[in-house]
């Protein structure tokens, strides 16, 4: 109880002559600051909303309003038509004195002033709802875009915080079921033979005759009823409902940097990172972050920010038929796990956050910390990563009072989860496949030692290596990489480390010890925990892993060459997977839709008819190289127009899940749709963005590149390939599969994207030649 006796503030003592009391100035000024800070920190989010809220103009405007009106009176002329005296007149006092008449100006001023605003959303509502710019050759821009990008910046205000633009973002809009349906059969017709593809174009037809109309209507209705008409079912559906385990088949993964290891102290490590993550809540509670952009179009184009209010004190609360995520306002504490104990630990101290040193200070308490786990105990978060019903049935007979119910109340409601593991991982190129390890661990771990709940959970490894490990439901990977690149940015450039190893700067005397947090778990627990790891661990050790550096060349020479790198790397991996099986598959490319409100993501379909016809010119050797390199820009032209219309909300996949929703809803019997939601995605594939933030200037700072970020394999019988583009000359693979299909090799995947990248390359150095 060593938390208590901290805790206590003042003494007294009963005496015959009253009550003696004795109050600690010490505590007294923690309490004195930390109440400065809270009224400091409303404050600051009262400004912050009011400057989002009256945005794209400013508090200032106002004013100048109400002056200009006050000016048009004193001159005799009433800009109002009348109203300012109607406004007079139903005043509740019947005056007709100077002050009324001052009031009644204001009233209206103020009125037009909301006008004006509602005004200007709506016409950068109408200029962000433009997108033939996305169409445009790079480089190359028409003259309505240009007219459209000068309007764009003068309607977009100055210094626009995280939320200013939340209210001006379009809705998605709806595609037409004949344009959806025409697409989804372009995009399956390479992978059917004829018989195949009659049969689905005649399902298609039917559905788009018989059923579609309905469904469309009610999925109209809700685009105009709902701020988005995919996210929250897609939320629901995808996520949340699903009972199978979410480590591994959902969670993802981000590495930290690549070849830098700031410090080779765990405690220190850990501790510069979590003041870094608190200043980064800070900011973003108090919506005082940029807003991100695009990167075309000079950066105007903001994207939608409501994913990033969830990232810290959120939890994904397991329930038999369906999830939840739980999240808090302002979370004052962290937990932390190391072999097999969970600890609290206190993010504040007078009210202000724990200095790096502090944060290093408790961390090593925690790490010299020999108790032992408590029966049931150190397995306890397998809980998390087995099936979500066991989970959630535990949940409710054993943790739901006494010291369990307190404990795991402190897990859920925590800032974040903080592993501090007990083994060294990180990229090491005089270690066979260290970068594989790494993965893995980051992925599943131990199937214990990470809280798969958590919005994520950060992992520091004894060699002062760190990772993330992150739950998809409350949001995507952009929105925890760009989380990460500010954190890491800031350990490095900005925190820094003494000469030593150690944070820098003094840590406070006295501070609360961790505090270990207690268990009592029944021996029927203990089973359902027990059980719930083998379930985990048969998905973990089923995992086959392959991390690749591809360095022969990166994004600058495939610009050079005129193509978009993520077309040549998509049409890359069309040629490595038909190598590798010698069949296509249905592809799946991860693209975003975030330049709408409440926008995740949308499904690019990257093989494609001109896709499998360079591919297939490619593997045959009597095809001129000057021929392969026309289908292969005509690939990659056509893979660069599918992404710009699943990023301009046109795409195949979200429209046909959500009219699949509807009928469901309506007990409409779909055989089409049914087909369509059944189809395996074998070859599942995701950029990982990078440099979102720009903290880092990658000339002078080369080696400071992050290794990006990987999750597991979507098919039985498939692959997922993460890939980031880092840099000008490097390439970051991470590439999953299971060693149970006998169809699939990670390793030999990945030789086989090395080969690919070369092949193609190989056309471009044979015309330069030529």
């Amino acid at each position: 109880m060593a938390e208590a006796h901290q805790a206590v503030g003042f003494q007294f003592t009963v005496t015959p002559d009253g009550i003696d009391l004795h109050l600690s100035r010490e505590v007294l000024k923690h309490i004195y600051h930390a109440g400065v800070t809270s009224w400091r920190k409303r404050a600051i989010r009262f400004k912050n909303g009011i400057l989002t809220g009256v945005y794209p103009a400013s508090p200032s405007s106002w004013l100048f309003v109400v002056i200009a009106i006050m000016s048009t009176m004193y001159a005799r002329i009433d800009p109002s038509m009348g109203m300012i005296d109607t406004i007079k007149r139903t005043l509740p006092v019947r005056s007709y004195c100077l002050s009324h008449t001052v009031l009644s100006a204001v009233l209206f001023a103020t009125g037009l002033w909301f006008s004006l605003i509602l005004m200007l959303r709506y016409i950068l509502k109408a200029l962000l709802s433009y997108h033939a710019w996305i169409f445009e050759s790079h480089g190359k821009m028409s003259f309505s875009t240009k007219l459209w990008l000068n309007l764009l910046k003068m309607f977009s205000g100055r210094r626009p915080l995280l939320y200013s633009f939340q209210a001006s973002l379009p809705r998605l809009p709806v595609p037409s079921v004949d344009d959806t349906i025409r697409r989804y059969l372009e995009s399956v017709h390479p992978l059917l033979d004829d018989k195949q593809y009659n049969q689905m174009e005649v399902l298609a037809n039917e559905f788009k005759t018989d059923q579609s109309p309905r469904l469309q209507k009610y999925l109209i209705l809700k685009s105009w009823w709902a701020t988005n008409y995919v996210s929250d079912w897609w939320e629901e559906y995808i996520y949340l409902r699903g009972r199978n385990p979410i480590m591994v088949n959902s969670n993802f993964y981000a590495m930290d940097l690549l070849y830098v290891t700031p410090t080779h102290r765990q405690a220190a490590r850990a501790g510069n990172v979590v003041h870094a993550m608190l200043q980064y809540r800070r900011k973003l509670e108090r919506g005082e972050l940029a807003p991100v952009m695009t990167l075309r179009a000079l950066g105007v184009v903001p994207m939608c920010s409501c994913q990033m209010e969830r990232m810290f004190n959120t939890t994904r609360i397991p329930g038999i038929e369906t999830d939840f995520v739980q999240h808090l306002s302002d979370r004052k504490h962290l937990v932390v796990y190391h072999k097999g104990r969970f600890f609290k630990v206190w993010l504040y101290y007078g009210g202000r956050h724990l200095s790096p040193s502090e944060l290093e200070t408790q961390f090593r308490k925690i790490i010299d910390d020999n108790t032992q786990p408590q029966p049931g105990e150190l397995k306890l978060a397998a809980l998390t990563a087995g099936n979500r019903v066991p989970w959630a049935q535990a949940r409710l007979k054993y943790f739901n009072q006494g010291v369990n119910k307190a404990s795991l109340d402190a897990i859920e409601t925590s800032a974040f989860f903080l592993t501090l593991d007990d083994e060294a991982h990180g990229y090491d190129p005089d270690k066979l496949r260290s970068l594989d390890l790494y993965a893995k661990s980051l992925l599943h771990g131990k199937c214990y030692d990470r809280w798969f709940d958590k919005s994520f959970t950060l992992i520091a490894y004894t060699n002062g290596k760190l990772g993330v490990n992150a739950e998809h439901s409350w949001a995507d990977a952009p929105i925890v990489g760009h989380m990460w690149e500010y954190v890491l940015a800031t350990d490095c450039f900005h925190l820094g480390y003494t000469d030593e190893g150690h944070c820098r700067g003094e840590s406070t005397k006295g501070l609360p010890a961790p505090v270990k947090l207690q268990w009592d778990i029944p021996l029927e627990c203990q089973e359902v925990i027990e059980d719930s790891y083998m379930v985990a661990k048969e998905i973990a050790d089923d995992v086959d892993f392959y991390g690749y550096l591809f360095d022969e060349f990166g994004k600058g020479l495939i610009k050079k060459s005129r193509t978009s790198p993520d077309a040549f790397i998509q049409l890359a991996l069309q040629l490595a997977q038909f190598r590798d099986k010698g069949k296509f598959c249905l592809t799946y490319e991860a693209s975003m839709t975030r330049m709408f409100r409440e926008g995740r993501t949308e499904t690019v379909r990257s093989c494609t008819s001109d896709s499998t016809a360079f591919v297939r010119a490619m593997e045959d050797k009597s095809t001129t190289n000057t021929l392969r390199l026309d289908l292969f820009r005509k690939a990659a032209d056509k893979h660069q127009n599918m992404y710009r219309l699943a990023m301009t909300g046109s795409g195949i996949d979200r429209h046909l899940f959500c009219l699949y929703i509807v009928s469901k809803y309506l007990n409409i019997d779909s055989p089409f749709l049914k087909k369509v939601l059944s189809e395996p995605w074998r070859l599942s594939t995701s950029q990982t963005p990078q440099q979102q933030l720009n903290m880092v200037d990658l000339n002078k700072f080369p080696r400071y590149v992050g290794a990006g970020g990987g999750f597991g394999p979507v098919a039985d019988d498939g692959y997922g390939v993460s890939y980031i583009i880092v840099g000008e000359n490097l390439i970051t693979f991470h590439i999953s599969s299971k060693f149970s299909s006998p169809e699939t090799d990670s390793y030999r995947f990945g030789q086989n994207i090395r080969q690919a990248m070369l092949d193609i390359r190989a056309l471009f150095d044979q015309k330069e030649k030529n």
